[in-house]
């Protein structure tokens, strides 16, 4: 198992990419806090999973597009799981679909705040603690392909992803020098809740697939393997690079 002995804080882990995630490092040997927006029968379903993984877990709650409350979310894992965290993995996201002309400040907000400044002050807040402890640490950002690709009526949302890139790319510089390594997986189509309307549509569906290489759309074990490498030591010399996970849509995508 290659995190034995590790423990990683996962963002938005009561399913979905999350889910997976956290359930995929377990069954490498970590540890894992399970953090949630709010505490619910979802939050602790991943941890007895996680536990039936022969791990221990833990559930903290907190609005991370709140800096106090990020903040008090990472506290909170620390004192859940003594020796600190090893690993940050920012997963929580939400998206907001409407014309560039009907957005609200309070949409732009709560896209901003969710996939951009709660990963910021999140990260600080893990940087910090990895700082004081004196060692190094892995911090994964879930991007999405819609960092690199324009996504009509979605743009908050890339631009909270752009932003994210961007994030990613500086930290990895400034923080190399003790040991911390910042990477981002940007997922494509990914079969999860934040997708089911277009599952349900089968003519978008299609449409879909026929811009996928590979044919499918992923599964979100399909992204907790590539977490998992990125968390282990497998991936130590490697930082400041954003893996796209998407069966090859970026090649010659265009939005219908």
């Amino acid at each position: 198992m290659r995190l034995q002995g590790k423990t990683a804080l996962v963002t938005g882990s009561s399913g979905g990419i999350g889910r997976g995630i956290a359930l995929r490092l377990a069954q490498e040997g970590a540890d894992i806090v399970v953090a949630v927006h709010r505490h619910d029968d979802r939050a602790d379903e991943t941890a007895a999973a996680v536990q039936a993984a022969g791990r221990r877990a833990a559930v903290v709650a907190g609005d991370i597009g709140n800096v106090a409350q990020a903040f008090a979310v990472m506290d909170a894992a620390v004192r859940a799981m003594p020796g600190g965290i090893d690993i940050l993995v920012n997963n929580a996201g939400v998206e907001v679909n409407a014309p560039f002309v009907a957005v609200t400040e309070a949409d732009y907000d709560r896209v901003l705040d969710t996939n951009l400044k709660g990963p910021f002050f999140l990260t600080q807040r893990f940087v910090r603690q990895r700082l004081e402890l004196g060692r190094g640490g892995k911090i994964i950002n879930i991007s999405s392909v819609h960092e690199e690709l324009p996504f009509p009526h979605f743009t908050s949302y890339c631009a909270s992803k752009g932003g994210l890139r961007m994030m990613m790319r500086n930290l990895a510089i400034e923080l190399a020098a003790s040991g911390i390594t910042v990477n981002n997986i940007a997922p494509g189509a990914i079969e999860t809740p934040i997708n089911r309307r277009l599952m349900a549509d089968a003519a978008k569906q299609q449409a879909l697939l026929a811009n996928i290489p590979l044919g499918r759309m992923g599964l979100p074990d399909d992204v907790a393997g590539v977490a998992a490498f990125l968390a282990s030591a497998d991936a130590d010399y490697m930082t400041g690079a954003t893996l796209f996970i998407d069966g090859g849509l970026l090649w010659n995508y265009a939005e219908q």
